[in-house]
């Protein structure tokens, strides 16, 4: 076949600052190919992110190429974090997300949705212990029935079964709690093997 075809550049990183582990310090976040260039993001591009301050963010500038996609995954996970009108607590929510990226190991996600998990829940060692040890460090009835669904989820939602909603409700969880848990960690879930395959985190 004749003719040539233009490529997307692929990012080398050679000289990256790797995080070595888990943490709730805030990380960076250096994309394998290349963003939109925060000055030259079309209105459409901007109405996508939602959020102006997005706009800053190489991971969110990068998926600004298809903006639809990005402005219905921004939405929904507005809404899934956001939307505090009954359901879990929103630091639970966190804890959700982050013990489902705890066991994709998506570095960067765990960091996010933990410090947030922290910030709003005073359980700064807690939350640690989960990223230290895993998905499988026991902490109380209630946080563990959480993770646990969480990381049933994320291996395959065919592990989610009867007896996670079972261990939900025997720890207080109603029915809207156990939507916002199942849509915490399945959102996670997916977003983490999207980010996994875009980029890598830096310690910043």
């Amino acid at each position: 076949m004749s003719g040539t075809h233009d490529r997307t550049p692929i990012l080398d990183h050679s000289e990256l600052r790797r995080p070595e582990a888990f943490t709730q310090r805030g990380l960076g976040w250096a994309p394998w190919a290349p963003p939109v260039p925060e000055d030259e993001l079309t209105d459409a591009q901007r109405h996508a992110l939602v959020e102006a301050s997005r706009s800053s963010s190489p991971y969110f500038r990068l998926l600004a190429r298809d903006p639809e996609a990005l402005r219905a995954r921004t939405l929904t996970d507005l809404d899934i974090f956001g939307n505090e009108a009954g359901g879990l607590p929103r630091w639970e929510r966190e804890l959700s997300a982050a013990a489902a990226s705890r066991v994709n190991g998506c570095v960067f996600c765990a960091s996010v949705h933990a410090r947030a998990a922290s910030r709003l829940s005073d359980r700064t060692d807690d939350v640690q212990r989960l990223l230290d040890e895993g998905v499988g460090a026991r902490v109380d009835d209630r946080w563990d029935a959480i993770v646990d669904a969480s990381a049933a989820l994320t291996a395959t939602p065919a592990a989610f079964g009867p007896e996670h909603v079972e261990r939900l409700r025997a720890a207080g969880i109603d029915d809207a709690g156990i939507v916002d848990q199942v849509a915490g960690a399945a959102f996670f879930n997916w977003a983490n093997r999207l980010m996994l395959s875009l980029g890598e985190p830096e310690v910043v």
